[in-house]
């Protein structure tokens, strides 16, 4: 995937490459409850963390924004939604882990756009996922209950902005 590179000068001078990378979450909402994942065990990042169904733009594959939302759901969950409107943007930073090769030991920094999306189905299932995506599960969980799920941790304020738009109900 063509990303942008850039170099930084680490604390011992030296320089160290940033790749900048595109990616979306989706919050799908049903009724009062959202869709979450759990990351497998393999997680390189957040093992057994959960968080919302989304992940970065194919530059090459994804035809426009509303195509990356919808691939990344159906790999994910295996459903098909009408992506609504981004309600927020943030950034993290992660070590690079992929190719090429002479890259790595460096950092992705991932800008994202956290989006509504409507669900076409409830029923979910992981048999589309890819093997980046290391899920080991997904769950419809009521809104007032996402305070008892321990998410990844650049997801908590993405999390507090939601339920702020969408107060749990009762």
């Amino acid at each position: 995937m063509p990303s942008v590179n850039t170099a930084t000068a680490g604390p011992s001078g030296a320089a160290r490459m940033i790749r900048l990378e595109f990616a979306q979450k989706a919050f799908i909402l049903d009724a009062d409850r959202l869709l979450l994942v759990r990351k497998a065990a393999s997680d390189p990042f957040h093992p057994g963390r959960w968080e919302v169904p989304g992940g970065r733009l194919e530059v090459a594959a994804d035809l426009d924004l509303d195509d990356h939302i919808r691939r990344e759901v159906w790999e994910e969950v295996g459903i098909k939604v009408d992506p609504g409107p981004p309600f927020h943007l943030w950034q993290w930073f992660m070590p690079d882990l992929g190719p090429p090769a002479g890259e790595r030991g460096g950092q992705v920094r991932v800008v994202a756009a956290a989006r509504h999306c409507r669900p076409a189905s409830l029923d979910v299932s992981l048999e589309h996922q890819t093997d980046g995506d290391h899920l080991a599960d997904c769950a419809w969980v009521p809104l007032g209950d996402l305070g008892g799920f321990e998410l990844i941790p650049s997801l908590r304020p993405v999390m507090r902005v939601f339920l702020r738009l969408h107060p749990p109900a009762g």
